[in-house]
């Protein structure tokens, strides 16, 4: 799942033209953290998945789905 949600993360991220740390800064977080998140090292929390969801403009449910 992990996997599946950064790669939606980066794909979303880059169709609307961010960069990482753009991105970072947008949510809260460190950028480190954030390209955890999008090599599916990192576990984020549901908030953190919310946060990032509404940043990106996107739903939640598409950053977790197989199919983002």
């Amino acid at each position: 799942m992990a996997e599946t949600f950064g790669k939606n993360v980066r794909k979303a991220r880059l169709d609307k033209g961010m960069t990482l740390e753009g991105l970072a800064h947008e949510v809260g977080l460190a950028y480190s953290y954030v390209g955890g998140i999008e090599r599916g090292s990192k576990n984020p929390t549901l908030d953190v998945v919310e946060k990032i969801a509404s940043v990106l403009k996107v739903s939640p449910l598409h950053l977790l789905s197989d199919s983002g």
